[in-house]
This record gives C-alpha cells, sequence and structure tokens, in this order.
C-alpha cells in the first residue's frame, strides 16, 4: 500500500488535464512544504505566525507560490490590470530615468524619441507574459517551468529577484534624497532609505487583494503632483535647446537611452502574471495583452518624459537654482528647488515620498514569491519573511549607492534587456509553437520528471545574454566591441543581439531537447 503521506503517489493517481481543464487537487510542492513546516520547530513556528497575522490583521495572503485552481480563484475588476501599472510607473522613481538623456547629451525631442520608443519595445515583452497567468493560473516565474524545466526556473528565479532589488534601490535612494531636502537637508538620506523600506515592507505582506485594491487609486495624487511640477518647471525648460552630440556619438547616446527604457518596460515581464493570476482561464488574452501594455506604455512615458524635461532644464540649459540644486543634492533637491514657495515644495515632497509605495510593494511581494519556488525548504518559509529579508538587502545597497544614483540606474536598467527580452522570447516560443496543441499540463507544474530538461530555455538565454549582451553593452564599467564601434562611450545594442541569438538557438536547441527527452 502506498503510504498516505507520499506527494508523488498522491499525484500519480490524478490525471494530466491540458490548459483548460478544472481539476482541484493537491500538489507537490504544497504538500512537501506543509510536511516540512510540521517535522521542523522554527518552520512550525513561522506558519502559526503568518495564520495569527492573517486572523489579527485580515487579508494576509498565505497561498505562495501554489498554482490557483479555477474553482478558488477570486479576480478583480479587468480594469484593475490597467490602472495597476500606473501606480506603478507613476511615482518619483522612474523620473530619473528621464534625466539620464539629457546627462547622455541627448536634446530633449531626441530624449522623448527615445523614450517612447524603447518603452513601446519593451511593454510588448511584459503584455505577452502577462497572459500566461489567467491561462496558467501560475505566478510569472512559474510558468516558466514549462520551458526551463524544474531547475532550470530556479535561475529565472533568482534573476526576478535581482532585477526587483534594482528598481527598489532606485526608488529608495530618490525617496531618501527626498526625505532628506525636506529637513532642509539635515536629515541623511540612509534615514529616508530605512523608512520608506519598513513602510514598504509593512503594506506588501497582505498580499493579492490589499496589492491590487491599493494600486487602483494610489497613483491618483502623484499624477497631479507631477503635472504641477512641470507646469512649475515649464518656464525653465527648453525644447530648442541642442544635445551635446552628434553624429556617431548622438546614435550611441540614443541607442543607449532606448535600451534603458526598453529595459525598464520590460522588466515586468517576469512579475506581471503574479498579478493576473485569479483572473479566470477564458478571459481574452487580447484583452490581459491590450490593457497591460497601455498601462505600461502611458504612465511609464509619462513619468520618464517628466524627468527629461526636469534634465533639460538642470542640465541641457542649466539654469543656475536647477543646475545647482541637482548637482548638489542630486535629484530630491532638483525636485525641492523645482516646487515653489518653500512650504508648498515641502508639502509636495512629503506626498511623493509615498508614491513608490505601489512600485516598492509589488518587488517585495513578487521577489518573495520568486524566493519561494528556488525549493520545498524556501517553499515551507513564508512569502512575508522573504519579502523582509529582500526589503533588508534592498535598503542596504541603497545606502551604500545612494552618493552614485545616475550610475546605479544607467548601468543598473540597462542590464535587464538582455535577459527580459531572452526570457519572453522562449516562453512565447515555448507557448505558440511547442505547445499550440499539446497545451500544458497544469498538475506537473511542481513536478520535474514530468517537466522539460530546460537545457533548451537555459542554453538559449546564456546565449543571447553572453554573445549579444556582452558583446553589444555599453556600460561605465564596460563597453562589448560590437557597441564600440559607435565610439566614445558606445552605443548599446545588447538586447537586440539577445533577441536574434535567443530566437535563433531557442528552436533549435527545444526540438532536440524534445526529441531527446519526450518532454
Amino acid at each position: 500500500m502506498e503510504p498516505k503521506d507520499d506527494p508523488e503517489a498522491q499525484l500519480h493517481k490524478e490525471t494530466a488535464i491540458s490548459d483548460t481543464a478544472d481539476v482541484d487537487v493537491g500538489n507537490v510542492e504544497e504538500i512537501r512544504a506543509k510536511q516540512l513546516q510540521s517535522r521542523n520547530g522554527i518552520l512550525r513556528s513561522l506558519r502559526k505566525g503568518e495564520k495569527w497575522l492573517d486572523e489579527k490583521l485580515g487579508g494576509i495572503e498565505t497561498r505562495g507560490i501554489d498554482r490557483i485552481p479555477e474553482a478558488e480563484k477570486q479576480p478583480p475588476s479587468i480594469l484593475n490590470i490597467f490602472l495597476m501599472w500606473w501606480s506603478l510607473n507613476v511615482h518619483v522613481g522612474v523620473v530619473p530615468l528621464g534625466v539620464l538623456g539629457p546627462e547622455f547629451g541627448l536634446s530633449l525631442n531626441q530624449s522623448v524619441a527615445a523614450t517612447v520608443a524603447g518603452t513601446l519595445l519593451g511593454a510588448l515583452c511584459t503584455a505577452y507574459t502577462g497572459t500566461l497567468g489567467p491561462k496558467l493560473g501560475m505566478r510569472a516565474i512559474a510558468t516558466s517551468r514549462y520551458s526551463f524545466g524544474f531547475w532550470g526556473a530556479k535561475l529565472c528565479s533568482i534573476l526576478n529577484v535581482l532585477v526587483g532589488g534594482g528598481f527598489a534601490v532606485v526608488n529608495y535612494v530618490v525617496v531618501g534624497q527626498i526625505l532628506s531636502a525636506v529637513s532642509d537637508y539635515t536629515m541623511s538620506i540612509t534615514v529616508g532609505i530605512v523608512i520608506i523600506a519598513i513602510i514598504s515592507y509593512l503594506v506588501s505582506i497582505f498580499g493579492f487583494k490589499l496589492i491590487h485594491t491599493f494600486e487602483k487609486y494610489s497613483w491618483i495624487s502623484t499624477f497631479i503632483l507631477l503635472l504641477v511640477l512641470i507646469g512649475q518647471a515649464a518656464p525653465h525648460v527648453d525644447p530648442k535647446a541642442p544635445g551635446a552630440d552628434f553624429g556617431i556619438g548622438f546614435s550611441a547616446a540614443f541607442l543607449t537611452i532606448l535600451a534603458i527604457n526598453f529595459s525598464n518596460a520590460s522588466g515586468w515581464c517576469s512579475i506581471a502574471s503574479d498579478y493576473y493570476c485569479n483572473y479566470p482561464a477564458n478571459t481574452k488574452a487580447w484583452k490581459i495583452f491590450a490593457l497591460s501594455f497601455w498601462g505600461v506604455v502611458i504612465p511609464t512615458t509619462f513619468s520618464i518624459v517628466i524627468g527629461a524635461c526636469l534634465g533639460n532644464a538642470a542640465v541641457t540649459v542649466a539654469y543656475p537654482p536647477y543646475a545647482d540644486a541637482y548637482g548638489k543634492h542630486g535629484l530630491g533637491g532638483l525636485i525641492r528647488e523645482v516646487y515653489h514657495p518653500i512650504g508648498w515644495s515641502k508639502f509636495c515632497l512629503v506626498l511623493l515620498t509615498f508614491s513608490v509605495l505601489g512600485n516598492n510593494i509589488a518587488i517585495n511581494y513578487s521577489s518573495g514569491l520568486s524566493l519561494q519556488l528556488l525549493g520545498h525548504w524556501f517553499h515551507a518559509v513564508p512569502r512575508f519573511i522573504w519579502s523582509l529579508l529582500v526589503a533588508i538587502v534592498i535598503a542596504v545597497l541603497a545606502i551604500a549607492g545612494q552618493q552614485n544614483l545616475s550610475t546605479v540606474v544607467s548601468n543598473f536598467v540597462s542590464l535587464l534587456g538582455y535577459w527580459t527580452v531572452s526570457f519572453t522570447l522562449i516562453l512565447l516560443i515555448e507557448d505558440k509553437w511547442f505547445r499550440r496543441q499539446e497545451g500544458y499540463n497544469l498538475l506537473a507544474w511542481d513536478q520535474p520528471s514530468k517537466l522539460p530538461l530546460g537545457i533548451a530555455a537555459v542554453l538559449s538565454l546564456l546565449a543571447g545574454y553572453l554573445a549579444g549582451g556582452v558583446t553589444g553593452m555599453a556600460q561605465t564599467w564596460y563597453i562589448g566591441p560590437i557597441a564600440a564601434k559607435f565610439g566614445g562611450s558606445g552605443g548599446d545594442v545588447g538586447i537586440y543581439l539577445s533577441a536574434v541569438i535567443t530566437a535563433i538557438v531557442y528552436p533549435i536547441a527545444r526540438t532536440i531537447e524534445k526529441r531527446k527527452s519526450g518532454r
């Protein structure tokens, strides 16, 4: 007789299903995680603590990474898909991306053009991967197991945490600068970083329901404040002011800013499904895609263009009060100078401090889920613990990098695109080519023996990154041989090379893998 607590035996009794069936059964990861929690005193105490928080506060999400059966889905309004991205992208943490254009020597028109082009291309990645959430009822990284396999998806988990952490570091530093500006620079940036880290974490532990509700409305006040900001800065913005570079130098700068904006918009591709998995499987894919695409494009472009205008005034035109404030106190000091009079300025700065919460909350939430996917022991640790550790690490990194915000933004964000474009293409090819007829066995999502080996996906990802990203990247610490052809600081073409190489390697490698392994 098979032992009752053997998860493999329980699942072997179930019948494989397609991507449209709805069968509510136990799963290997959930069973093993609960077994570990029951046998280990520390894990058992953490689980009890999570349940206690849920009872006392209400709404603490305890499901973790487990697949959501169709009957258990609790979808918010479909409009939330569009509005959520406004809270994630209308905040002061996105504004520094716009300032980079003028810092790289681009005129305002050139900066805006690079922003729009890069954001449109990057949003395609996020919009597509989001469509897999309702269909599979899984978090974003969990869906990648159907191409990367059980073990290869762990690499995606780690990369996803790094991506989210990098975005959050920027947010923390900007908020630290703002709070320092409110105190007339008597409070250190470090204190502001710690404050926003604590607040972001506390809200993120509530999970899916509260996050969707919070994101639906939190962007409104920030949207108004940013409109006022650009209104007060407008007299000192000169769209006719020429950029610093022409010819090959201009091409290099334009390509780099385009790559940064692509990476920013595509950086959400590995978490989008985290917020869509509660929608019914029969939700029209085109609705998910369209609402996600425009939900990313419109607010992201809005925030970054405002940053470009501020950069134009402070860097290109070099209006003395703005240039001085930016040079001495960074973006926080610049915004403090733009808003006037000073009483109104400080009031706006305090409100803008909370504008990054929507972004940070989503990062903490998704990072916790990604870490749970690293293995059964990781799964057994409640999400709120992982989110806490992520928040602490991000705060430490933000404190360490607080004096070099522009370098952190330009170097880190552009690096994202090399992996996000490969990640998206691998999932797209797997979904539209290799699974166009057989679909997905949803009961196999946590069974290594029934998932692809993942060799083809990992090989394609590494090929795209190493052969494409490395040779085409343009960073302050390294300029690839192809990027160097553009002269000066180089032109970042890594994302295009990564895309081409991945699109060529994966179909070939996956075909071979499937023939050899049968899965």
